[in-house]
């Protein structure tokens, strides 16, 4: 089974969604499960995981509502009020959909010592108790944080999205590969390998590119940590579905079938549970 770990739905909203700017204008539009169904048929993929885009309960209902409606569609990971003094209940309220797998908080728009907040790692700590996970989205200039965030939390099950955006673009990777080393050494921490083609030139990419990146997040990780994912719609400023997928199994290839599968799909069922 082919899983898409990180894929994204909205109904445009140019003031919500104020962060899709100018030069991203192919995705100033409404993105379905309908949209999705036939791009993921083509590329044999067996169903995504959906996860939030905006911070409020809406989104996490619109993107449940759209896990209830559609097949391909196997979990959600939300968003919750971290730092909220009703957040037990309302999790415990979420925790009631078989749907939801895990939350997420766009952390990259916060200040770079956010998940290291006292609060935050409280409000964290608590998905423990419903066996939720936690999406860690940051930029490199905040790994020191979520280093810290999952030494605090070793009862949460974390997953690195998009690497933590490295500057693939400008080429720099040791301080990003030397914070990576040491999150890793965490085996409750997972990596999405997603994410990557927004991170580089747009316009001018090749897989070249993100080897060095992949064989960092593979030496450290391991093959049972490591979670396709294709960052759709948002991958769609720099390449298609097929280019963005075509680039993971690439790389895959010299490591066997038995990694592929677990990358490509079978990390995904067990981290989320699906």
């Amino acid at each position: 089974m082919i899983i898409d770990a990180h894929q994204h739905f909205w109904h445009y909203d140019p003031v919500r969604d104020s962060w899709i700017t100018e030069d991203m204008a192919v995705i100033r539009r409404d993105f379905l499960p309908a949209d999705l169904e036939p791009v993921l048929t083509e590329n044999g993929v067996d169903g995504c995981v959906a996860v939030q885009a905006s911070q409020s309960e809406e989104e996490t209902m619109f993107l449940l509502s759209m896990a209830q409606s559609y097949d391909i569609v196997k979990g959600v990971v939300g968003w919750v009020d971290l730092q909220s003094p009703a957040l037990h209940d309302r999790l415990q309220a979420f925790s009631t959909y078989k749907e939801i797998k895990g939350f997420r908080h766009v952390a990259q728009a916060e200040p770079d010592d956010f998940l290291m907040r006292p609060a935050v790692i409280q409000g964290i700590r608590q998905l423990a108790e419903f066996g939720l996970t936690y999406d860690i989205l940051i930029y490199p200039s905040q790994l020191k944080a979520a280093l810290h965030l999952v030494r605090e939390v070793p009862e949460v099950n974390f997953v690195i999205d998009h690497l933590a955006k490295p500057y693939i673009k400008k080429q720099e990777i040791s301080r990003w590969s030397n914070f990576m080393t040491e999150i890793a050494r965490h085996r409750n921490v997972s990596c999405k390998l997603s994410g990557m083609v927004t991170e580089a030139d747009w316009q001018n990419w090749s897989k070249k590119d993100f080897f060095p990146y992949l064989d960092v997040a593979f030496e450290q990780f391991g093959p049972d940590r490591l979670l396709f994912g294709s960052d759709w719609p948002v991958c769609q400023v720099a390449a298609n579905y097929t280019q963005v997928k075509n680039l993971i199994e690439e790389y895959l290839i010299p490591w066997g079938d038995e990694v592929q599968a677990k990358v490509m799909g079978a990390n995904a069922v067990t981290f989320y549970s699906l």
